[in-house]
């Protein structure tokens, strides 16, 4: 057994958002997503098999989910469940600071 931190090994340069799998079994999948100014490519919609849970943890993000009129705006601790195949993208993440997500899909 390992002790380690979401907040530490943040590479200092993020020129694309980084997605690192922390634990796993089954149907159950649990990731640290880091952002720093990322958000979805133009017209890009997520439409996963799978729920995912996600709460911020540090920084800020507008996330779109379709159907819904206005994005979600989340500060740390604020958090969503996304049920599969409702389609969502990442609308735009801090740019002065990074952006720590942890995700459950399910």
């Amino acid at each position: 057994m390992k002790l380690a931190n979401l907040f530490e090994n943040i590479p200092q340069q993020l020129p694309e958002e980084v997605v690192e799998m922390l634990a796993g079994s089954g149907q159950v999948r649990i990731e640290r997503i880091v952002s720093h100014g990322h958000s979805s490519p133009a017209g890009y919609w997520y439409d996963q098999d799978q729920h995912e849970w996600v709460v911020l943890l540090k920084g800020q993000a507008s996330l779109s989910i379709d159907g819904r009129d206005e994005p979600l705006h989340l500060s740390p601790g604020d958090y969503v469940n996304i049920p599969a195949h409702v389609r969502h993208r990442v609308e735009s993440t801090s740019t002065s600071e990074e952006t720590v997500w942890l995700a459950v899909f399910y």
